[in-house]
Protein backbone atom coordinates (compact mmCIF):
# COMPACT_ATOMS: atom_id res chain seq x y z
CA UNK A 1 0.00 0.00 0.00
CA UNK A 2 1.17 3.52 -0.72
CA UNK A 3 0.11 6.94 0.51
CA UNK A 4 1.26 10.40 -0.37
CA UNK A 5 3.16 12.27 2.33
CA UNK A 6 6.57 12.37 3.91
CA UNK A 7 8.42 11.39 7.06
CA UNK A 8 6.21 8.77 8.70
CA UNK A 9 4.46 8.01 5.41
CA UNK A 10 2.49 4.77 5.38
CA UNK A 11 -1.09 3.67 4.90
CA UNK A 12 -3.02 1.17 6.97
CA UNK A 13 -6.24 -0.70 6.32
CA UNK A 14 -7.93 -2.08 9.43
CA UNK A 15 -4.62 -3.25 10.85
CA UNK A 16 -4.66 -4.88 14.28
CA UNK A 17 -3.05 -3.03 17.14
CA UNK A 18 0.63 -3.90 17.59
CA UNK A 19 1.23 -6.33 20.42
CA UNK A 20 3.69 -3.93 22.07
CA UNK A 21 0.84 -1.58 22.97
CA UNK A 22 -0.55 -2.06 26.47
CA UNK A 23 -4.23 -2.36 27.20
CA UNK A 24 -6.08 0.73 28.32
CA UNK A 25 -7.48 -1.06 31.32
CA UNK A 26 -5.66 -3.46 33.57
CA UNK A 27 -7.99 -5.69 35.59
CA UNK A 28 -7.48 -5.65 39.34
CA UNK A 29 -7.89 -9.02 41.00
CA UNK A 30 -8.84 -12.38 39.51
CA UNK A 31 -12.02 -13.47 37.82
CA UNK A 32 -14.28 -15.10 40.39
CA UNK A 33 -16.52 -18.10 39.69
CA UNK A 34 -19.70 -16.25 40.70
CA UNK A 35 -21.19 -12.73 40.66
CA UNK A 36 -24.66 -11.27 41.05
CA UNK A 37 -24.52 -9.93 37.50
CA UNK A 38 -22.30 -10.41 34.46
CA UNK A 39 -22.11 -7.84 31.67
CA UNK A 40 -20.98 -9.09 28.25
CA UNK A 41 -18.89 -6.42 26.55
CA UNK A 42 -17.14 -3.34 27.92
CA UNK A 43 -18.62 -0.87 25.48
CA UNK A 44 -19.72 2.39 27.07
CA UNK A 45 -23.28 1.11 27.68
CA UNK A 46 -21.99 -2.05 29.34
CA UNK A 47 -19.69 -0.01 31.57
CA UNK A 48 -22.53 2.36 32.49
CA UNK A 49 -24.78 -0.60 33.35
CA UNK A 50 -22.07 -2.11 35.54
CA UNK A 51 -21.42 1.20 37.29
CA UNK A 52 -25.08 1.70 38.17
CA UNK A 53 -25.62 -1.91 39.26
CA UNK A 54 -22.55 -1.85 41.48
CA UNK A 55 -23.66 1.47 43.01
CA UNK A 56 -26.97 -0.25 43.81
CA UNK A 57 -25.16 -3.06 45.61
CA UNK A 58 -25.21 -5.68 42.82
CA UNK A 59 -21.80 -7.38 42.59
CA UNK A 60 -21.00 -7.06 38.88
CA UNK A 61 -18.30 -8.27 36.49
CA UNK A 62 -17.74 -7.00 32.94
CA UNK A 63 -16.19 -9.38 30.42
CA UNK A 64 -14.62 -7.84 27.29
CA UNK A 65 -13.28 -9.90 24.36
CA UNK A 66 -10.81 -7.25 23.14
CA UNK A 67 -7.64 -6.00 24.81
CA UNK A 68 -9.19 -2.55 25.31
CA UNK A 69 -12.42 -1.35 26.86
CA UNK A 70 -14.92 1.08 25.38
CA UNK A 71 -16.27 -0.76 22.34
CA UNK A 72 -16.50 1.88 19.62
CA UNK A 73 -15.67 4.64 22.14
CA UNK A 74 -11.97 3.79 22.21
CA UNK A 75 -8.66 5.56 21.65
CA UNK A 76 -5.97 3.67 19.77
CA UNK A 77 -2.51 4.63 18.56
CA UNK A 78 -2.84 3.07 15.12
CA UNK A 79 -0.03 5.19 13.66
CA UNK A 80 2.97 5.80 15.95
CA UNK A 81 2.63 9.10 17.77
CA UNK A 82 -0.99 9.68 16.67
CA UNK A 83 -3.91 8.79 18.95
CA UNK A 84 -7.25 8.26 17.22
CA UNK A 85 -10.81 7.98 18.42
CA UNK A 86 -10.94 5.08 16.05
CA UNK A 87 -14.71 4.66 15.66
CA UNK A 88 -16.83 7.07 17.75
CA UNK A 89 -15.25 10.50 17.64
CA UNK A 90 -17.54 13.16 19.16
CA UNK A 91 -19.46 13.55 22.41
CA UNK A 92 -22.83 15.22 22.93
CA UNK A 93 -25.50 12.61 23.57
CA UNK A 94 -24.20 11.31 26.91
CA UNK A 95 -27.09 11.68 29.32
CA UNK A 96 -26.42 14.42 31.91
CA UNK A 97 -27.57 12.17 34.77
CA UNK A 98 -24.78 9.73 33.94
CA UNK A 99 -22.23 12.53 33.84
CA UNK A 100 -23.33 13.58 37.34
CA UNK A 101 -24.22 10.25 38.98
CA UNK A 102 -20.96 8.56 38.00
CA UNK A 103 -18.86 11.64 38.87
CA UNK A 104 -17.04 11.40 35.58
CA UNK A 105 -15.09 14.65 36.10
CA UNK A 106 -13.75 13.23 39.36
CA UNK A 107 -12.67 10.15 37.41
CA UNK A 108 -10.70 12.12 34.85
CA UNK A 109 -13.13 13.13 32.10
CA UNK A 110 -12.13 16.39 30.42
CA UNK A 111 -13.99 17.93 27.50
CA UNK A 112 -13.21 20.43 24.76
CA UNK A 113 -16.42 22.15 23.66
CA UNK A 114 -16.47 23.29 20.07
CA UNK A 115 -17.58 26.77 19.11
CA UNK A 116 -18.19 27.21 16.25
CA UNK A 117 -19.33 23.66 15.60
CA UNK A 118 -20.09 23.44 11.87
CA UNK A 119 -18.08 24.55 8.82
CA UNK A 120 -19.38 24.16 5.27
CA UNK A 121 -16.86 25.31 2.64
CA UNK A 122 -18.01 26.08 -0.89
CA UNK A 123 -16.21 25.77 -4.22
CA UNK A 124 -18.19 28.28 -6.33
CA UNK A 125 -16.15 27.65 -9.44
CA UNK A 126 -16.87 30.07 -12.28
CA UNK A 127 -18.70 32.58 -10.07
CA UNK A 128 -15.92 35.14 -10.11
CA UNK A 129 -15.44 34.97 -6.34
CA UNK A 130 -11.70 35.03 -5.54
CA UNK A 131 -12.36 33.41 -2.14
CA UNK A 132 -15.32 31.01 -2.13
CA UNK A 133 -17.94 31.54 0.54
CA UNK A 134 -18.39 29.27 3.53
CA UNK A 135 -21.01 28.76 6.23
CA UNK A 136 -19.75 28.79 9.83
CA UNK A 137 -22.28 28.02 12.56
CA UNK A 138 -21.80 28.22 16.32
CA UNK A 139 -23.53 29.14 19.55
CA UNK A 140 -23.83 32.87 18.82
CA UNK A 141 -27.18 33.30 17.06
CA UNK A 142 -26.39 36.81 15.78
CA UNK A 143 -23.20 35.53 14.14
CA UNK A 144 -25.09 32.56 12.70
CA UNK A 145 -27.59 34.92 11.13
CA UNK A 146 -24.78 36.98 9.56
CA UNK A 147 -23.30 33.82 8.11
CA UNK A 148 -26.63 32.59 6.74
CA UNK A 149 -27.47 36.02 5.31
CA UNK A 150 -24.63 35.56 2.81
CA UNK A 151 -26.95 33.11 1.08
CA UNK A 152 -30.44 34.24 2.13
CA UNK A 153 -31.72 37.03 4.39
CA UNK A 154 -35.02 35.20 4.66
CA UNK A 155 -33.24 32.11 5.98
CA UNK A 156 -31.26 34.23 8.46
CA UNK A 157 -34.55 35.48 9.92
CA UNK A 158 -36.07 32.00 10.02
CA UNK A 159 -33.10 30.25 11.64
CA UNK A 160 -33.79 31.27 15.29
CA UNK A 161 -37.39 30.07 14.94
CA UNK A 162 -36.23 26.77 13.44
CA UNK A 163 -33.74 26.26 16.29
CA UNK A 164 -36.44 26.97 18.89
CA UNK A 165 -38.81 24.57 17.12
CA UNK A 166 -36.25 21.73 17.10
CA UNK A 167 -35.13 22.41 20.67
CA UNK A 168 -38.73 22.04 21.85
CA UNK A 169 -38.99 18.68 20.10
CA UNK A 170 -35.72 17.57 21.70
CA UNK A 171 -37.07 18.69 25.10
CA UNK A 172 -40.17 16.57 24.56
CA UNK A 173 -38.14 13.51 23.57
CA UNK A 174 -35.89 13.80 26.64
CA UNK A 175 -38.22 12.01 29.10
CA UNK A 176 -38.50 9.08 26.68
CA UNK A 177 -34.73 8.57 26.65
CA UNK A 178 -34.33 8.09 30.37
CA UNK A 179 -36.86 5.34 31.00
CA UNK A 180 -37.79 1.97 29.59
CA UNK A 181 -40.44 2.11 26.86
CA UNK A 182 -44.08 1.35 27.55
CA UNK A 183 -44.18 -2.32 28.56
CA UNK A 184 -46.64 -3.58 25.95
CA UNK A 185 -46.22 -7.22 26.97
CA UNK A 186 -47.21 -6.48 30.57
CA UNK A 187 -50.15 -4.36 29.43
CA UNK A 188 -51.25 -7.14 27.10
CA UNK A 189 -51.05 -10.23 29.26
CA UNK A 190 -49.39 -9.46 32.60
CA UNK A 191 -50.95 -9.98 36.00
CA UNK A 192 -53.14 -7.24 37.42
CA UNK A 193 -50.20 -6.00 39.50
CA UNK A 194 -47.90 -6.02 36.46
CA UNK A 195 -50.48 -4.11 34.42
CA UNK A 196 -50.83 -1.47 37.12
CA UNK A 197 -47.06 -1.09 37.38
CA UNK A 198 -46.71 -0.82 33.61
CA UNK A 199 -49.10 2.14 33.55
CA UNK A 200 -46.28 4.22 35.08
CA UNK A 201 -44.29 3.69 31.87
CA UNK A 202 -46.87 5.85 30.08
CA UNK A 203 -45.72 8.92 32.06
CA UNK A 204 -42.87 9.94 29.69
CA UNK A 205 -45.24 9.75 26.71
CA UNK A 206 -47.73 11.98 28.50
CA UNK A 207 -44.95 14.43 29.38
CA UNK A 208 -43.83 14.56 25.74
CA UNK A 209 -47.39 15.21 24.57
CA UNK A 210 -47.84 18.00 27.07
CA UNK A 211 -44.65 19.75 25.90
CA UNK A 212 -45.57 19.52 22.20
CA UNK A 213 -49.18 20.56 22.76
CA UNK A 214 -51.22 21.71 19.78
CA UNK A 215 -48.15 21.67 17.50
CA UNK A 216 -47.97 17.89 17.75
CA UNK A 217 -48.96 17.38 14.05
CA UNK A 218 -46.04 19.56 12.92
CA UNK A 219 -43.63 17.64 15.09
CA UNK A 220 -45.06 14.35 13.87
CA UNK A 221 -44.12 15.43 10.36
CA UNK A 222 -40.51 16.02 11.43
CA UNK A 223 -40.32 12.44 12.69
CA UNK A 224 -41.93 10.81 9.68
CA UNK A 225 -41.27 12.96 6.60
CA UNK A 226 -38.14 13.23 4.45
CA UNK A 227 -35.91 15.90 5.96
CA UNK A 228 -35.85 17.69 2.58
CA UNK A 229 -39.59 18.30 2.90
CA UNK A 230 -39.17 19.68 6.42
CA UNK A 231 -36.23 21.93 5.54
CA UNK A 232 -37.94 23.23 2.39
CA UNK A 233 -40.73 24.56 4.61
CA UNK A 234 -38.20 26.58 6.61
CA UNK A 235 -35.41 27.60 4.25
CA UNK A 236 -34.50 28.35 0.64
CA UNK A 237 -30.68 28.38 0.50
CA UNK A 238 -28.94 25.13 -0.41
CA UNK A 239 -25.79 25.61 1.74
CA UNK A 240 -27.87 25.86 4.91
CA UNK A 241 -30.26 23.06 3.99
CA UNK A 242 -27.39 20.78 2.99
CA UNK A 243 -25.53 21.46 6.24
CA UNK A 244 -28.59 20.63 8.35
CA UNK A 245 -29.51 17.62 6.20
CA UNK A 246 -26.15 15.99 6.90
CA UNK A 247 -27.27 15.15 10.45
CA UNK A 248 -30.39 13.49 9.02
CA UNK A 249 -28.45 10.83 7.12
CA UNK A 250 -25.16 10.41 8.94
CA UNK A 251 -24.58 6.77 9.79
CA UNK A 252 -27.85 5.73 8.14
CA UNK A 253 -28.54 3.91 4.89
CA UNK A 254 -30.96 6.61 3.81
CA UNK A 255 -30.92 9.83 1.83
CA UNK A 256 -32.42 13.21 2.76
CA UNK A 257 -35.38 12.22 0.57
CA UNK A 258 -36.16 9.11 2.66
CA UNK A 259 -39.26 9.27 4.90
CA UNK A 260 -38.22 9.20 8.54
CA UNK A 261 -34.85 10.85 7.96
CA UNK A 262 -36.04 13.68 10.20
CA UNK A 263 -35.74 11.45 13.27
CA UNK A 264 -32.09 10.71 12.51
CA UNK A 265 -31.49 14.47 12.49
CA UNK A 266 -33.30 14.84 15.80
CA UNK A 267 -31.20 12.03 17.28
CA UNK A 268 -28.08 14.05 16.49
CA UNK A 269 -29.31 17.42 17.82
CA UNK A 270 -30.94 16.41 21.10
CA UNK A 271 -27.76 16.23 23.16
CA UNK A 272 -25.71 18.82 24.95
CA UNK A 273 -22.62 19.34 27.09
CA UNK A 274 -21.90 21.35 30.22
CA UNK A 275 -25.51 22.57 30.25
CA UNK A 276 -25.30 23.87 26.67
CA UNK A 277 -28.15 22.47 24.51
CA UNK A 278 -26.99 20.89 21.26
CA UNK A 279 -23.28 21.31 21.99
CA UNK A 280 -20.76 18.76 20.72
CA UNK A 281 -17.20 18.35 21.92
CA UNK A 282 -14.01 16.34 21.90
CA UNK A 283 -12.91 14.21 24.84
CA UNK A 284 -9.43 15.05 26.11
CA UNK A 285 -7.26 12.08 25.13
CA UNK A 286 -9.84 10.70 22.70
CA UNK A 287 -13.10 8.84 23.23
CA UNK A 288 -11.33 6.07 25.11
CA UNK A 289 -10.81 8.52 27.98
CA UNK A 290 -14.60 8.64 28.44
CA UNK A 291 -14.73 4.83 28.66
CA UNK A 292 -11.84 4.89 31.14
CA UNK A 293 -13.68 7.43 33.31
CA UNK A 294 -16.86 5.32 33.37
CA UNK A 295 -14.82 2.22 34.15
CA UNK A 296 -12.98 4.06 36.93
CA UNK A 297 -16.31 5.05 38.47
CA UNK A 298 -17.57 1.46 38.24
CA UNK A 299 -14.48 -0.08 39.83
CA UNK A 300 -14.37 2.58 42.54
CA UNK A 301 -17.65 1.11 43.78
CA UNK A 302 -16.39 -2.48 43.48
CA UNK A 303 -17.21 -3.63 39.95
CA UNK A 304 -14.71 -5.93 38.22
CA UNK A 305 -13.70 -5.37 34.59
CA UNK A 306 -11.73 -7.92 32.59
CA UNK A 307 -10.30 -7.69 29.08
CA UNK A 308 -9.42 -10.61 26.80
CA UNK A 309 -12.34 -12.62 28.20
CA UNK A 310 -14.43 -13.80 25.27
CA UNK A 311 -17.88 -15.10 26.18
CA UNK A 312 -18.76 -18.19 24.13
CA UNK A 313 -22.33 -18.71 25.34
CA UNK A 314 -24.95 -17.82 27.89
CA UNK A 315 -25.50 -20.66 30.32
CA UNK A 316 -29.10 -21.67 31.09
CA UNK A 317 -30.42 -23.90 33.86
CA UNK A 318 -32.65 -26.88 33.20
CA UNK A 319 -35.53 -24.74 34.45
CA UNK A 320 -35.02 -22.20 31.69
CA UNK A 321 -33.32 -19.41 33.60
CA UNK A 322 -29.96 -17.76 32.98
CA UNK A 323 -27.29 -18.93 35.38
CA UNK A 324 -24.16 -17.30 33.96
CA UNK A 325 -21.82 -17.52 30.99
CA UNK A 326 -19.16 -19.81 29.58
CA UNK A 327 -15.95 -18.30 28.24
CA UNK A 328 -14.15 -19.38 25.09
CA UNK A 329 -11.52 -21.15 27.21
CA UNK A 330 -14.23 -23.17 28.99
CA UNK A 331 -14.29 -21.11 32.19
CA UNK A 332 -17.76 -20.92 33.75
CA UNK A 333 -18.85 -17.72 35.47
CA UNK A 334 -22.12 -18.07 37.32
CA UNK A 335 -24.52 -15.17 37.92
CA UNK A 336 -28.14 -14.41 38.70
CA UNK A 337 -28.49 -12.22 35.60
CA UNK A 338 -26.58 -11.54 32.39
CA UNK A 339 -26.65 -8.19 30.58
CA UNK A 340 -25.40 -8.14 27.00
CA UNK A 341 -23.84 -5.04 25.51
CA UNK A 342 -23.37 -6.98 22.28
CA UNK A 343 -25.73 -6.45 19.36
CA UNK A 344 -29.14 -8.17 19.40
CA UNK A 345 -27.94 -10.49 16.64
CA UNK A 346 -24.85 -11.65 18.53
CA UNK A 347 -26.71 -11.83 21.82
CA UNK A 348 -29.71 -13.85 20.67
CA UNK A 349 -28.47 -15.71 17.59
CA UNK A 350 -24.91 -16.60 18.63
CA UNK A 351 -24.47 -16.47 22.41
CA UNK A 352 -27.88 -17.76 23.54
CA UNK A 353 -28.80 -21.46 23.13
CA UNK A 354 -31.58 -21.35 20.53
CA UNK A 355 -33.82 -23.89 22.24
CA UNK A 356 -34.59 -21.33 24.94
CA UNK A 357 -35.86 -18.65 22.57
CA UNK A 358 -39.13 -18.72 20.60
CA UNK A 359 -38.63 -19.19 16.87
CA UNK A 360 -40.72 -16.11 16.08
CA UNK A 361 -38.43 -14.00 18.29
CA UNK A 362 -35.19 -15.20 16.69
CA UNK A 363 -36.68 -14.75 13.21
CA UNK A 364 -37.49 -11.12 14.01
CA UNK A 365 -33.98 -10.59 15.34
CA UNK A 366 -32.46 -12.08 12.19
CA UNK A 367 -34.57 -9.72 10.07
CA UNK A 368 -33.37 -6.51 11.73
CA UNK A 369 -32.13 -3.88 9.31
CA UNK A 370 -28.43 -3.49 10.05
CA UNK A 371 -27.31 -1.96 6.76
CA UNK A 372 -24.58 0.62 7.12
CA UNK A 373 -23.15 3.11 4.63
CA UNK A 374 -20.19 4.12 6.77
CA UNK A 375 -16.48 3.97 6.13
CA UNK A 376 -14.39 5.61 8.86
CA UNK A 377 -10.96 6.89 7.84
CA UNK A 378 -8.49 8.04 10.49
CA UNK A 379 -5.74 10.22 9.04
CA UNK A 380 -2.42 11.47 10.37
CA UNK A 381 -1.29 14.74 8.78
CA UNK A 382 1.77 16.97 9.20
CA UNK A 383 -0.20 20.22 8.89
CA UNK A 384 -3.75 21.53 9.08
CA UNK A 385 -5.99 21.52 5.99
CA UNK A 386 -5.87 24.87 4.21
CA UNK A 387 -9.38 25.50 2.84
CA UNK A 388 -9.87 27.75 -0.17
CA UNK A 389 -12.93 29.23 1.52
CA UNK A 390 -11.09 29.91 4.81
CA UNK A 391 -7.30 30.08 4.42
CA UNK A 392 -5.13 28.90 7.30
CA UNK A 393 -3.00 31.19 9.43
CA UNK A 394 0.59 31.69 8.20
CA UNK A 395 2.00 30.22 11.42
CA UNK A 396 -0.21 27.12 11.09
CA UNK A 397 -2.22 27.67 14.29
CA UNK A 398 -5.77 26.20 14.34
CA UNK A 399 -8.53 28.64 13.38
CA UNK A 400 -12.28 28.35 14.07
CA UNK A 401 -12.92 26.31 10.90
CA UNK A 402 -10.49 23.67 12.18
CA UNK A 403 -12.43 23.16 15.43
CA UNK A 404 -15.68 22.26 13.64
CA UNK A 405 -17.28 19.37 11.87
CA UNK A 406 -16.38 20.23 8.30
CA UNK A 407 -18.69 19.29 5.44
CA UNK A 408 -16.75 19.27 2.18
CA UNK A 409 -18.92 18.09 -0.74
CA UNK A 410 -22.05 19.30 1.09
CA UNK A 411 -23.29 20.72 -2.23
CA UNK A 412 -24.03 17.13 -3.20
CA UNK A 413 -25.96 16.20 -0.03
CA UNK A 414 -29.40 17.35 -1.17
CA UNK A 415 -28.84 15.64 -4.53
CA UNK A 416 -28.27 12.21 -3.02
CA UNK A 417 -31.05 9.86 -4.15
CA UNK A 418 -32.06 7.04 -1.85
CA UNK A 419 -28.72 5.33 -2.45
CA UNK A 420 -29.43 1.72 -1.70
CA UNK A 421 -32.44 -0.19 -3.04
CA UNK A 422 -34.94 -1.97 -0.86
CA UNK A 423 -33.65 -5.28 -2.22
CA UNK A 424 -30.87 -5.99 0.29
CA UNK A 425 -29.20 -8.46 -2.10
CA UNK A 426 -28.21 -5.64 -4.46
CA UNK A 427 -24.92 -3.89 -3.80
CA UNK A 428 -24.25 -0.75 -5.84
CA UNK A 429 -20.68 0.57 -5.91
CA UNK A 430 -19.38 3.03 -3.31
CA UNK A 431 -20.20 6.69 -3.88
CA UNK A 432 -18.08 8.37 -6.52
CA UNK A 433 -18.46 11.65 -4.63
CA UNK A 434 -18.69 10.61 -0.97
CA UNK A 435 -20.46 12.52 1.76
CA UNK A 436 -17.83 13.51 4.32
CA UNK A 437 -17.79 14.78 7.89
CA UNK A 438 -14.28 16.00 8.68
CA UNK A 439 -13.14 16.63 12.27
CA UNK A 440 -9.73 17.61 13.62
CA UNK A 441 -9.82 16.88 17.38
CA UNK A 442 -6.13 17.73 17.76
CA UNK A 443 -7.01 21.35 16.92
CA UNK A 444 -8.32 21.59 20.50
CA UNK A 445 -6.48 18.65 22.08
CA UNK A 446 -2.77 18.76 21.17
CA UNK A 447 -2.06 15.59 23.19
CA UNK A 448 -3.32 13.48 20.27
CA UNK A 449 -0.48 14.18 17.80
CA UNK A 450 3.19 15.19 17.67
CA UNK A 451 3.94 18.94 17.65
CA UNK A 452 2.85 20.56 14.41
CA UNK A 453 0.93 17.44 13.34
CA UNK A 454 -2.75 16.58 13.62
CA UNK A 455 -5.25 13.73 13.56
CA UNK A 456 -8.17 13.99 11.16
CA UNK A 457 -11.35 11.95 11.53
CA UNK A 458 -13.28 11.30 8.31
CA UNK A 459 -16.76 9.85 8.70
CA UNK A 460 -17.79 9.00 5.14
CA UNK A 461 -20.60 7.38 3.20
CA UNK A 462 -21.99 5.67 1.15
CA UNK A 463 -20.19 2.33 1.03
CA UNK A 464 -21.94 -1.04 0.91
CA UNK A 465 -21.05 -4.00 3.13
CA UNK A 466 -20.74 -6.27 0.12
CA UNK A 467 -19.28 -5.08 -3.16
CA UNK A 468 -20.94 -5.88 -6.47
CA UNK A 469 -19.77 -8.43 -9.01
CA UNK A 470 -18.09 -10.67 -6.46
CA UNK A 471 -15.50 -8.11 -5.36
CA UNK A 472 -14.31 -8.05 -1.77
CA UNK A 473 -13.09 -5.25 0.45
CA UNK A 474 -9.38 -5.95 0.09
CA UNK A 475 -6.61 -3.37 0.53
CA UNK A 476 -6.90 -2.27 -3.08
CA UNK A 477 -10.63 -1.59 -2.81
CA UNK A 478 -10.21 0.19 0.53
CA UNK A 479 -7.51 2.45 -0.83
CA UNK A 480 -9.39 3.12 -4.07
CA UNK A 481 -12.34 4.40 -2.06
CA UNK A 482 -10.14 6.38 0.34
CA UNK A 483 -8.41 8.01 -2.61
CA UNK A 484 -11.81 9.26 -3.84
CA UNK A 485 -12.46 10.77 -0.41
CA UNK A 486 -9.05 12.44 -0.40
CA UNK A 487 -9.56 13.75 -3.94
CA UNK A 488 -12.79 15.38 -2.80
CA UNK A 489 -11.13 17.04 0.19
CA UNK A 490 -8.24 18.15 -2.02
CA UNK A 491 -10.65 20.19 -4.16
CA UNK A 492 -11.67 22.21 -1.08
CA UNK A 493 -8.27 22.21 0.64
CA UNK A 494 -5.42 21.97 -1.92
CA UNK A 495 -2.37 20.30 -0.42
CA UNK A 496 -4.35 17.98 1.85
CA UNK A 497 -3.15 14.83 0.12
CA UNK A 498 0.44 15.97 0.42
CA UNK A 499 0.06 16.42 4.17
CA UNK A 500 -0.95 12.80 4.83
CA UNK A 501 1.58 10.67 6.70
CA UNK A 502 -0.68 7.69 7.39
CA UNK A 503 -4.26 6.49 7.27
CA UNK A 504 -6.45 3.78 8.78
CA UNK A 505 -9.41 2.74 6.60
CA UNK A 506 -12.37 0.95 8.22
CA UNK A 507 -15.06 -0.21 5.77
CA UNK A 508 -18.32 -1.79 7.05
CA UNK A 509 -16.90 -5.34 7.39
CA UNK A 510 -13.97 -3.93 9.40
CA UNK A 511 -16.31 -2.08 11.76
CA UNK A 512 -18.22 -5.33 12.25
CA UNK A 513 -15.12 -7.47 12.86
CA UNK A 514 -13.26 -5.10 15.17
CA UNK A 515 -16.07 -3.50 17.14
CA UNK A 516 -18.87 -6.07 16.84
CA UNK A 517 -21.12 -3.67 14.91
CA UNK A 518 -23.45 -5.84 12.78
CA UNK A 519 -23.12 -4.90 9.14
CA UNK A 520 -20.83 -2.09 10.34
CA UNK A 521 -23.89 -0.27 11.69
CA UNK A 522 -22.86 2.23 14.35
CA UNK A 523 -26.32 1.98 15.96
CA UNK A 524 -26.34 -1.89 16.09
CA UNK A 525 -29.49 -1.71 13.96
CA UNK A 526 -31.02 1.09 11.93
CA UNK A 527 -32.63 4.05 13.70
CA UNK A 528 -35.72 3.65 11.54
CA UNK A 529 -39.22 4.30 12.85
CA UNK A 530 -40.05 0.59 12.79
CA UNK A 531 -37.02 -0.13 15.01
CA UNK A 532 -37.45 2.54 17.69
CA UNK A 533 -38.96 2.88 21.16
CA UNK A 534 -41.29 -0.07 21.91
CA UNK A 535 -40.18 -1.77 18.68
CA UNK A 536 -36.45 -1.75 19.57
CA UNK A 537 -35.08 -4.28 19.00
CA UNK A 538 -38.44 -5.96 18.30
CA UNK A 539 -42.04 -5.35 19.41
CA UNK A 540 -43.02 -6.74 22.84
CA UNK A 541 -39.35 -7.05 23.87
CA UNK A 542 -38.26 -3.44 24.20
CA UNK A 543 -37.94 -3.24 28.00
CA UNK A 544 -34.36 -4.65 27.96
CA UNK A 545 -35.79 -8.08 28.83
CA UNK A 546 -36.12 -11.00 26.41
CA UNK A 547 -38.04 -14.31 26.39
CA UNK A 548 -35.25 -15.96 28.40
CA UNK A 549 -35.52 -15.08 32.08
CA UNK A 550 -32.45 -13.37 33.46
CA UNK A 551 -31.02 -12.24 30.10
CA UNK A 552 -31.09 -8.53 29.28
CA UNK A 553 -29.98 -6.32 26.40
CA UNK A 554 -28.16 -3.14 27.44
CA UNK A 555 -26.43 -1.97 24.24
CA UNK A 556 -27.27 0.30 21.33
CA UNK A 557 -29.67 -2.27 19.88
CA UNK A 558 -31.99 -1.51 22.80
CA UNK A 559 -33.98 1.67 23.45
CA UNK A 560 -33.13 4.51 22.85
CA UNK A 561 -30.54 3.40 20.32
CA UNK A 562 -27.06 4.34 19.21
CA UNK A 563 -24.60 7.12 19.81
CA UNK A 564 -22.44 7.54 22.90
CA UNK A 565 -25.47 8.14 25.08
CA UNK A 566 -25.27 5.60 27.90
CA UNK A 567 -29.07 5.65 28.29
CA UNK A 568 -29.53 2.00 27.32
CA UNK A 569 -27.00 0.91 29.94
CA UNK A 570 -28.47 3.10 32.67
CA UNK A 571 -32.08 2.16 31.92
CA UNK A 572 -31.27 -1.54 31.69
CA UNK A 573 -29.47 -1.45 35.04
CA UNK A 574 -32.57 -0.02 36.75
CA UNK A 575 -34.82 -2.64 35.12
CA UNK A 576 -32.46 -5.43 36.23
CA UNK A 577 -32.24 -4.06 39.77
CA UNK A 578 -36.03 -3.98 40.01
CA UNK A 579 -36.25 -7.57 38.80
CA UNK A 580 -33.56 -8.74 41.23
CA UNK A 581 -35.46 -7.19 44.14
CA UNK A 582 -38.57 -9.15 43.21
CA UNK A 583 -36.77 -12.49 42.78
Amino acid sequence: MAASGRGLSRAMSASPCPARRRTHWEAKGRLKPEYDAVVIGAGHNGLVAAAYLQRLGVNTAVLERRHVIGGAAVTEEIIPGFKFSRASYLLSLLRPQIYTDLELKKHGLRLHLRNPYSFTPMLEEGTGNKVPRSLLLGTNMAENQKQIAQFSRKDAQAFPKYEAFMNRLALAINPLLDAAPVDMEALRQGSLLQRLKSLSTLTPLLQAGRILGVRLPQYYQVLTAPITKVLDQWFESEPLKATLATDAVIGAMISPHTPGSGYVLLHHVMGGLEGMQGAWGYVQGGMGALSDAIASSATAHGASIFTKKTVAKVQVSSGGRVQGVVLQDGTEVRSKVVLSNASPQVTFLTLTPQKWLPKEFTERISQLDTRSPVTKINVAVDRLPDFLAAPSAPEGQPLPQHHCSGHPSSEETLRIPCPFPSDLTLSPPPSQRPMIELCIPSSLDPTLAPPGCHVVSLFTQYTPYTLARGKVWDDQERNTYADKVFDCIEAYAPGFKGSVVGRDILVPPDLERIFGLPGGNIFHCAMALDQLYFARPVPLHSSYRCPLRGLYLCGSGAHPGGGVMGAAGRNAAHVVFGDLKSM
